[in-house]
Order: structure tokens, then sequence, then C-alpha cells
């Protein structure tokens, strides 16, 4: 039975009715959606952002990091550019394979006369290999027989030409991934010589990237390490880490298109800010001093076989720190700058801390020059709770406060710190004074470089106060730094005015001076006119008759002061044998200071091998003292040589009144050697430090022993000798003994230590 003609067309206009209301609902819900994205939604800014992050990028432009600066301007940390040519063998720029070949062979021969690495065959093997793994031409009418990139590919590639082939392509396989073609990373120099070469001069259009990478370099090697400092994963530590900030500057950003992958272009007018670099810092350090500092204390270290030791020279007027070397003993016996001990190991300082004791006697107790105290020739002594008292050395009895110092006597400050203190109940003003006027109940202000505070009792309240205060006499049951020590010494020899260290002088910008670190005052005046007179007599003493004698008896020379200590080291219990701090501070020369030098050593009983401050640090400490002086005398004949009176004429007949009429404005002290007839004037503003005269016949061998070598060569030259020389620092020994007669073109031979 059919169905009536009514029903069907009921059907088509019901579902074409339906059909027609489903695309209205569907254009209602795109419409809506339409709406609902333009006006509601934030998908459109969404979307565009993303794809904005695509296209573009904001980059980052590293600031320069800053120098680190002798005081003279030779570098000691600086930042070099690295650069690395990182290629994209799939860019537009290479597709032309006849000339890449061409240009890629030139490059290759010469990279290979470059670097020396690899022939320009290998090279140029190089260059091919990693262009066709990166760039491959997909034929329409290749078939999957003929694959790009196979034999039979490149064959008709070759027949057919590369024009035609070209045009016959309808797809591109790149890879722009970017490969690195030289074997190692090139300075700024190599890479303006290599920018020169084809592909690399853009030849070819932009088909490489350019890396740059900051590398941090240290031209003194490990001269002065561990206060110049580092940053990293090997440590942050000393001025690169404390002045982080100043030496990082600022970075710049640009805004860059994506041309490729992995490359991309700078957009004009974008958003871009310059980097700014950071600053310079200019320390205080003298390199010339450093070196000798470092080599002297590295020789005499290996010497005793000691731990460690740290040597710091300090200008006594502003307290720049002109040298500080810190060297300690690795595992195979060698000696680097492991720490900063001058700053970071507090230890019981031992005899030098009678400095301390002495100031005290003299301002807060008033006890006379003259006091008299029996020292027992050597032998343990109880003094108030404290049993077996001893000196270091026996040939003294009753002896005075001068005598004690040279001797460097535990017993007699022992003794008079318990009359005036221990007896007295006068313990707290004892630890007050050493607070209040000394400072040395805080730090010298190089806590930003790793400084550790002073330890100086303030409380009394310990199982043993009485012990703990004699043994404070001689300089036990207190930690001080050995860059306190010598904070404390310079004091003295700046006339009683205590300056603070400066190890950093300057920042600057474009050789443009940003900040000035001026020297800072910790204390006025620690003590009276009177006392610091008294005072400097004795450590005079030291050096004349006491315990550093051996190394500046010869005050004829050159008269310093000076004071030695030694400690034996309470918390080496858990190391093998007995340890010591042996220690010498000096400051010179004695009537006009202008140096103060400290060497501390750490080191173990060993059979033959020294111990005691004197002989342990002392040599060290010479070697400093006398490099300063040639130094000084150096400056003094270069200034002679300039027109000044710095050489005086032969003292004739002892009229030293003469000799002042020579010197003139300078003003200076003069020594008369009557059996020799000859003088010694410090007639140098500049260096204070005393020269000796030379004779007038020129046909007499001079002695240019202590001189520096540019005085040396002038005196030498001037008369006529053909001069060789070796080493560095001042002249220790020269071949033809002095006073011998000599001739002009005679060979002399001078060695310099």
């Amino acid at each position: 039975m059919k169905r009536a003609p009514s029903k069907i067309k009921s059907d088509i206009l019901l579902r074409v009715r339906l059909l027609y209301l489903l695309f209205m609902v569907a254009g209602g819900v795109v419409l809506g959606r339409l709406v609902w994205v333009q006006l509601f939604s934030g998908e459109v800014a969404y979307n565009a952002r993303r794809l904005a992050g695509r296209i573009f990028t904001e980059e980052t432009i590293p600031a320069q990091r800053g120098n680190i600066l002798s005081r003279d301007g030779e570098p000691l940390a600086t930042s070099i550019f690295r650069y690395q040519a990182a290629f994209d063998f799939g860019s537009e720029g290479l597709d032309s394979l006849r000339t890449f070949h061409e240009q890629a062979d030139s490059l290759a021969k010469l990279l290979s006369a470059f670097f020396g690495d690899r022939s320009a065959a290998e090279y140029s093997r190089f260059f091919r290999r990693e262009h066709d793994r990166r760039y491959r031409l997909v034929n329409g009418r290749d078939s999957d027989f003929l694959r790009p990139g196979g034999f039979l590919t490149r064959m008709l590639n070759r027949l057919r030409g590369e024009e035609y082939e070209r045009r016959r392509i309808y797809d591109t396989l790149r890879d722009h991934t970017p490969v690195a073609i030289f074997p190692r990373e090139v300075d700024y120099a190599e890479w303006e010589q290599l920018r020169r070469y084809p592909l690399l001069n853009w030849n070819m259009g932009m088909v490489y990237r350019l890396v740059e990478r900051d590398e941090r370099i240290y031209p003194q090697g490990e001269l002065a390490r561990r206060t110049i400092g580092l940053t990293g994963d090997r440590g942050n530590y000393g001025i690169e880490d404390s002045y982080r900030e100043e030496l990082a500057g600022r970075d710049g950003k640009a805004q860059r298109q994506r041309i490729a992958r992995g490359f991309y272009g700078r957009v004009p007018g974008g958003d871009h800010e310059d980097p700014l670099d950071g600053m310079d810092v200019v320390t205080t350090l003298d390199l010339d001093l450093q070196d000798v500092a470092d080599k002297a204390l590295r020789r005499q270290l290996t010497a005793q076989n000691a731990t460690w030791g740290t040597t710091v020279v300090m200008e006594v007027s502003t307290g720049e720190i002109l040298a500080m070397a810190n060297l300690g003993r690795n595992a195979d016996g060698s000696y680097a700058e492991r720490e900063n001990y001058a700053l970071g190991r507090s230890m019981e300082p031992g005899s030098t801390f009678k400095l301390t004791t002495m100031l005290t006697l003299l301002e807060d107790a008033r006890m006379p020059v003259e006091t008299l105290y029996d020292t027992h020739n050597g032998d343990p002594v109880t003094i108030g709770p404290a049993k077996n008292i001893r000196d270091s050395h026996r040939g003294d009895r009753t002896i005075d406060f001068r005598r004690a110092t040279a001797a460097s006597s535990n017993v007699y400050f022992a003794k008079a710190i318990w009359d005036y203190y221990g007896k007295t109940g006068k313990k707290t003003d004892y630890s007050n004074f050493l607070r209040e006027r000394l400072a040395l109940d805080t730090t010298v202000g190089l806590d930003r470089l790793g400084e550790r505070p002073p330890q100086v009792t303030s409380e009394w309240k310990v199982p043993d106060p009485g012990v703990m205060l004699v043994k404070m006499a001689y300089g036990y049951r207190v930690r001080l730094a050995p860059i306190q020590t010598l904070t404390l010494y310079n004091a003295i020899a700046n006339g009683g005015r205590m300056v603070a260290p400066v190890i950093v002088r300057e920042l600057r910008r474009d050789g443009h001076v940003e900040e000035r670190f001026k020297t800072r005052t910790i204390r006025d005046e620690i003590c009276s006119k009177a006392s610091l007179r008294i005072v400097r007599e004795c450590l005079e003493a030291v050096c004349t008759e006491g315990t550093a004698s051996a190394y500046f008896r010869d005050t004829l020379r050159l008269r310093v002061a000076a004071k030695t200590g030694t400690a034996q080291i309470t918390d080496a219990r858990s190391r093998e044998g007995r340890h010591y701090l042996g220690t010498m501070v000096a400051y010179f020369p004695a009537d006009n200071p202008r140096y103060t030098v400290l060497t501390t050593i750490e080191t173990r009983a060993q059979a033959g091998k020294a111990y005691y401050g004197g002989p342990l640090a002392g040599p060290v400490v010479k070697r400093v003292v006398d490099y300063l002086y040639a130094r000084g005398a150096d400056w003094s004949a270069r200034a002679a040589r300039k027109g000044r009176h710095c050489y005086p004429e032969r003292i004739k007949g002892g009229d030293i009144a003469q000799v002042r009429r020579i010197a003139g404005k300078f003003s200076p002290d003069v020594d008369y050697d009557r059996r020799t007839g000859w003088g010694r004037v410090a007639v140098d503003s500049a260096s204070r430090v005393r020269i000796a005269s030379l004779p007038d016949d020129a046909g007499t061998m001079p002695d240019v022993r202590g001189m520096g070598l540019k005085d040396a060569l002038f005196v030498l030259e001037s008369r006529g000798l053909s001069v060789k020389f070796s080493g560095h620092g001042a002249v220790a020994t020269q071949s033809i003994a002095a006073g011998t007669r000599i001739r002009p073109g005679t060979a002399v031979t001078i060695i310099l230590k």
C-alpha cells in the first residue's frame, strides 16, 4: 500500500524546518559566542598576547661588571667579552648552494689558518655536512623513491640545474638550530679579525647569531685573591662579594622580533633601555708591595713548614692597606690564598697585646716607669691566683718598665696588673679602659669583608677572674684578629690617633669618581703625649736591645719600633703536637712613621723550626721594611734627578750645618758617621726615608746595595759601568765590592731580591 503524497510532502517539510531551526540555533550560538568573546571575554587579548609572545620577546642586555683596580689603576679583577658565532645553516641566505660552497671553502681555509686545530678540508666537510642536515628541498614530482636528500635526487638536481629545481619546489625542510663554528670562544681583538671573513661579514645575509659572554678574569693570578674575592659556585667572599651591587650595575632590555628559530632582530622604536655598567672599585693595594709581601711570606712559611700566615702593610696617617697577603698550606704542602686570616682569624695574640697593658698602666694606673719587679730569671712564679707564670728567657731579674718591654717579660706585666687591678679589686677599670679608650670592644670597620669582632671581657663573673686578669696582661684570655692588632699599633705610630683601616679607596664609573671613602677616626687620642713618648721609646728598645734586635739593630740606617709576640694556641688539643702563633708588628721610620707592618704565622713545634714571634715573623717584616726603605731611596733619587737636593754632599770636617744648608726647605734629620766622614740625610718630603750619600770619586765603585733598580742603574751607569741585573726588589749583591777602583766600560752584575 502506497503512502499518500501529502504525507511525504509534510515529512520533507518537517525535516527542512528542523534543519533550518538547527542552523538558526547554531548561528545564534556562534553569534553569541562572538559577542561574548568581543565584549565580555579576555580571550582575544589573551590570544593576541600569546601570538605576540611567539613573535616578539623582551631580551635582557646584561650590564658589564665593574673592575677591581689597584691604587695605581692596575686591574686586579676585570671582565672581558667572549664571542662565538652560532650559524643557522637552514637560513634562506644559504639557499644558493653554489655560492654557499664557494664561500664556505674560503672560510674553511681562513679558520684553519687562524685556529690551527683542523685542516681546511675538515672545516669544509663540517660546513657541508651541517648544511645538508639542516636544509632539504622537497620536489612536488619526487616520489618516495626519490626521497629528499637521496642520491638520485641530488643527481637529478645537478642535471636539471639549481634555478630550474627552485622553481618547482613547493616545500622546504629547514632546521634553524644554531651551530657553533669556532672551536673555542674568541676575545674582542680576535673577533674584529674574524668578522671580516666570508659568511661572517654578512655577505650572504644574516646567517648567524653572535653569542656574547661576559667572563671574569684575574690578571694578577693568586696575588691578594682572598682580598679581591670571588662570586659564584666556588664561593662568595672578598670585595667581589661585599661590593656585589656596586660592581654589577643594572641590566638593560630590548624588544626583539623572531626571524627564525633561535634568531631575533631588534624592533626599531621598541621598548629599549640601555644597560648601566657596574662601577669600578679602586682599592688601596700596591701591587709591587703586595708581590713582595706575598713572596716573603711564602718563603718563610715554606722554610718553617708553617700552617698559615698573613702579612699586612698599613699607611700610618691614612689607614690605607697597601698589602694584605694571606697564605695557607694545601694538602700537597704548597701555599695559596685559602682564607683571609688577617680579618677572619680571632685568636689569643700573645705578647703583642702587652701594648694595651703598657697603656693601661701608664694612663689609667699612673704607674711610674721606674717601677721595678723581680722576674725571677725565667723561673716559674705564682702571681695572685695564677701559677707557673714565667718568662721565655733567662738573664733578667729585677727590671724596669723599659727593659720589661724590650725583653717581653710576662712576669713583669702580670705582677704590675695584679698589683694595680687585682689586689685593689679594680678589674672592671682595667677592662673598661681596654674597651672605651682603646676601642677593643668593636671591629675596626671591615665587617663587610668578614672581620671577626674582638673578644675582650666586660664581665668578671667567671670561675677564675683573678687568673683571667693575670693572663690578659700578657695576651691570653682575649681574642683579636690580626687587623685589630695592626690598627692599635698604627695608632701609636700616628701620634695616638686611631684610624680605621681602608681597603677600598673610591668607586668610579666611566673614569668619574662616584664615591670616595675618607679616612675614619676611631679614637682621636688613645693616650696622652707623655704616655705616647714612653711607649714609643720602649718599642724602639725592642729593636735595639730586645726581641727584635736581630733584625733592626742598625739604627744608623733606619730606626724601627716593633713588638714581638708568641702565644701557644690553647684550642689545638685535637691536633698533633703544640701549635704556636708568632707575631711581629713594626712601624718606621720610628721618628716620623709612615708605615706599619704586621706578620702573623701559625706553626707547629718542630725540631729545627722557629715558633717564637721574632724568628718566625721577623724575616718577613724585615723584608717588607727593607723594600719600602729601598723604594723610598729610589723615589728620592728620581726626585734628585729632577733637581731636588736629595743626595747630600760630603760632610767635610763634620760640618752638619753645611748639610742642612744643602737640604734647605726639606728640614732633614741628619746622622753623621765620624768614623767614615759620611752623612745620611732624610730630605725627601714624600718618602721620609733616610738615604745614603754617595762618594764624589767617580773612579771608585759605589755601594748600591739596598737601592731600587732605577736608582742603582743611574748611579752605576753615570760612572761608565756596563750593568747587568737579575731579580726584582732591592739590590742585594753587587759583583764589584764597594770602594774598588773602576774604569769606564767595566762590567758589573747586580742581583735584586
